[in-house]
């Protein structure tokens, strides 16, 4: 099953970790809180419980949509119970599986700029540290 596409122009969280419902709703208010309005849109569908990025790049590779997403946020066993809360952002067209984790504060930013061609999905990933992680412009 491929990752669904968002609702309007912001990014797709996709819930797979299910351990720990107040983890999700403090991730979610995160993400919607860094400047004030939604910037997702959230599945939280038991069906993807544990789905590897693998697995939604096959399916997304299988699909016909133009309008699919290009990139995923996912909301995993690690979100849930990691003390940074940060989310694994995957791509899936250009650069299929390109992986790092961000904080709930950069997944605004990291969801309009490709949309309006300021930074592609790319280049975010290219700025993650030795660790994997984009930690903003400003975080060093």
């Amino acid at each position: 099953m491929p990752p669904p596409a968002p609702k309007d122009p912001t990014s797709t969280v996709l819930r797979t970790g299910f351990s720990d419902d107040a983890a999700r709703v403090s991730v979610r208010a995160a993400i919607d809180a860094a400047d004030g309005y939604p910037h997702a849109t959230y599945v939280g569908d038991p069906r993807f419980t544990g789905v590897s990025s693998q697995a939604l790049i096959d399916e997304e590779a299988a699909t016909e949509e133009d309008d699919e997403p290009t990139h995923v946020f996912l909301a995993d066993a690690t979100t849930m119970t990691g003390p940074s809360s940060s989310l694994p952002a995957v791509g899936l067209h250009d650069e299929p599986g390109r992986t790092f984790r961000v904080s709930a504060r950069w997944d605004p930013e990291i969801s309009a700029d490709p949309s309006i061609a300021s930074m592609d999905f790319a280049g975010f990933a290219g700025a993650a540290d030795g660790s994997g992680t984009f930690r903003g412009w400003d975080d060093g």
